[in-house]
């Protein structure tokens, strides 16, 4: 029954992680990025969450010494998050060359 938690646990966190993900870097940035930037860093993101919670339950305390390291590890992969994202927001498309239409003039005849 434990088993089957986690792994919905792991579902909402990843949902979690990419809509926070979108709101905090911005959805333009995340649809620039690389697939696997996203995947590693979006479920390592996610599993982490799962292992923290497992290592809370499993100890004495809640907060026990594996709680606090994947907490921070959690925390270095947000990071990591961050770094990736603030890389493809310095290194987007300047917006005149995404957004280029026929500015030309047209000439309407007179009938």
């Amino acid at each position: 029954m434990l088993r089957l938690l986690y792994a919905i646990e792991f579902l909402i966190a990843l949902i979690a992680t990419y809509t926070i993900w979108s709101q905090v870097g911005g959805q333009y940035h995340l649809d620039l990025m690389a697939w696997y930037w996203k995947l590693g860093l979006g479920a390592g993101v996610a599993f982490a969450a799962v292992k923290a919670t497992a290592a809370a339950v499993a100890g004495q305390r809640a907060w026990n010494s594996r709680t606090l390291k994947w907490i921070s590890l959690i925390i270095a992969l947000s990071l990591a998050c961050g770094a990736v994202t603030y890389y493809y927001h310095l290194t987007e498309p300047p917006a005149d060359e995404e957004d280029q239409e026929d500015t030309a003039p047209t000439s309407q005849t007179a009938l």
